[in-house]
């Protein structure tokens, strides 16, 4: 039986990679995904680019001003989805326990390939290669007894690497880490395990557990006692699904009136539509975010037992939402997410609103947009509104 049967493989600057898979051009060169506006921000930087210290979520001015050679890409974000479903479907070729985090990285459990292959390293390898050949983009692999160790081997094999941390020297790999390696340790935990004299996951491993829970709470206290020994029970759950899908945009200028704020909504309803259908749920719950000028965030939410996903739905109820805010201000950046997901094949309570000329309609779109793209077809009053971005527009998420 092996032993380090989990992986953790996570892609290298996967959209900065994609990008380079479709322009050679900007092979070798400090490349970046994001917005090139006064508020763009940094999606993803190549390994050129972060020796030069620009990094994701840096303001893109910031990224320019520390290398000004840096090649700014925007976003493509549906060949990146395109892309991540061929990475998934690669995996899921190896073994059907993958537990998906985010488009580029997954654990996998792989102890059912003991026939097949001489290790879990082996596995790796063969994952590396497959996805270096057949798409042409980079991955880094942990492989580990546990999975909090497989991620952390994964960011140790970066970029473009491999790294196998076996049982006996789990201790070891861990206890050389900065605390701030374990999850969980932000700055206010950092700060009081400093008054512990803590610098290291030695060091933590090396405090009793009733000194921790003294300092950060029972809760933290015993998860890094536990993390700091190299105890992670979780198994890889390749059932879990995203528990919200949103889609925000940060605005190169300010939305003013309720008018801009009303269409930017419109735009957002088709996106969020499009992607609720594209992973096959619908929405219980529509949450507006709004963040003003000073950086204040305003959400509001509006549940319905039932759940949506069609265009004209989430408009109407993100407009309800917006016309409940009763004092506006200049808005930066303007949001919609459907929360509280379930799948479509859940009975749905007849709507008595519905329209069937107009779900037709819907439906015809949403093929044109599948087919050719989410700028193919929108809404007439998106064409164009002063001010406003059109919807090709590359968001910041």
């Amino acid at each position: 039986m092996w032993t380090e049967p989990i992986l953790h493989v996570d892609m290298d600057s996967f959209f900065v990679e994609v990008e380079r898979r479709g322009d050679p051009g900007l092979l070798g060169h400090p490349v970046a995904v994001g917005g090139a506006g006064p508020r763009g921000v940094i999606a993803s930087a190549s390994y050129e680019a972060r020796r030069f210290g620009v990094r994701s979520a840096q303001p893109t001015a910031t990224a320019l001003r520390l290398c000004p050679q840096l090649i700014v890409v925007p976003p493509t974000h549906r060949r990146y989805a395109e892309i991540s479903a061929k990475v998934f479907a690669l995996f899921r070729e190896f073994t059907p326990l993958v537990e998906e985090l985010s488009l580029d990285e997954a654990f996998l459990d792989v102890s059912g390939l003991r026939l097949h292959h001489e290790s879990p390293p082996a596995v790796g390898r063969a994952i590396r290669h497959r996805v270096r050949s057949e798409l042409g983009l980079p991955a880094s692999v942990g492989v580990a007894g546990a999975k909090f160790v497989a991620k952390l081997a994964s960011e140790a094999a970066k970029p473009d690497g491999i790294r196998h941390v076996p049982r006996e020297e789990q201790a070891e790999f861990l206890h050389a880490l900065p605390a701030t390696a374990l999850w969980g340790v932000g700055p206010a935990t950092l700060a009081a395990l400093a008054r512990l004299g803590v610098e290291s996951v030695g060091d933590i491993a090396d405090l009793p557990e009733a000194s921790l829970v003294r300092a950060i709470g029972p809760s933290a206290g015993r998860q890094l006692h536990e993390l700091a020994n190299g105890i992670d029970l979780r198994i890889v759950a390749p059932d879990s699904a995203a528990k919200s899908i949103s889609v925000e945009e940060t605005y190169d200028y300010d939305l003013e009136t309720r008018e801009l704020m009303e269409a930017a909504l419109l735009a957002h309803s088709q996106r969020l539509s499009d992607r609720l259908r594209r992973a096959g749920v619908r929405a219980r719950t529509i949450t507006l975010k709004m963040r003003y000028t000073d950086f204040t965030t305003l959400t509001r939410s509006h549940t319905d037992a039932s759940g949506v996903e069609g265009p004209r739905q989430i408009y109407h109820i993100a407009g309800e939402l917006l016309a409940g805010v009763e004092e506006l201000a200049p808005v930066r950046l303007l949001g919609l997410g459907g929360g509280s997901l379930v799948p479509w094949s859940r009975p749905a309570q007849l709507d008595i609103e519905s329209d069937r000329h107009w779900d037709r309609v819907e439906g015809a779109i949403a093929d044109v947009r599948d087919r050719f793209g989410d700028g193919a077809v929108g809404p007439a009053r998106l064409a164009p509104v002063p001010g406003l971005p059109s919807e090709g527009h590359n968001p910041d998420a």
